[in-house]
């Protein structure tokens, strides 16, 4: 499969490959960023909120909710990579699945300075384009071929996958439970009292 193929994937045929890949480097860098930002105006809003109650039954439904979603067990878990490894979780999220959101969001609840976020997140979205413009979307097309060729093939490519996540996740929730656990604030309102992360 040429880059062309792959890139076609991402409706970026035709152009250069530096110029396909600088566009998934923009695309995945606002996306990260916004997602920062969302969670700086969750922080702000739930110190505002718990300084000021007021406002419109609307606006309390929407605080109330975005406080919810502030605490669910994956945007806590953002935070506390954040607190753990700081800006180099924001850098290494990008190679990740299932917590880059969080991670995001967590670094701006903690109102990590935007400068840093930043100079994290520039290498992070150039290995992120990378490897999405190359071997990610490779993968994928490899794994259709794959199935269109022999789809038991497939399956035990399949099987295979899942049984080295499953021995993943068991041999990470052992060591969660033999570590001690981050102080880390169950709802959103808490974050008022989160030390800003430097």
């Amino acid at each position: 499969m040429t880059s062309t193929e792959l890139l076609a994937g991402y409706g970026l045929d035709g152009l250069p490959v530096v110029a396909a890949l600088l566009c998934l480097f923009g695309i995945v860098l606002v996306r990260s960023h916004l997602t920062y930002w969302a969670g700086r105006g969750v922080a702000r809003g739930a110190r505002y909120e718990g300084e000021h109650r007021h406002g419109p039954r609307w606006w309390q439904r929407t605080v109330e909710r975005t406080a919810r979603l502030a605490s669910t067990p994956s945007a806590r878990t953002g935070v506390a990579l954040v607190h753990r490894v700081g800006p180099l979780a924001v850098t290494l999220a990008y190679v990740t699945v299932g917590i880059q959101t969080a991670v995001f969001a967590g670094a701006g609840m903690l109102r990590m300075p935007y400068l840093r976020f930043t100079l994290a997140s520039i290498p992070g979205a150039a290995l992120w384009a990378v490897i999405w413009g190359t071997v990610g979307l490779g993968a994928v097309w490899g794994a259709l071929a794959l199935a269109a060729g022999s789809p038991w093939g497939l399956v035990g490519v399949v099987g295979v996958a899942a049984l080295v996540a499953a021995v993943v996740v068991t041999v990470t929730r052992r060591r969660r439970r033999a570590e001690p656990h981050l102080a880390v604030p169950a709802r959103a309102d808490d974050l008022s009292a989160a030390p800003e992360h430097r």
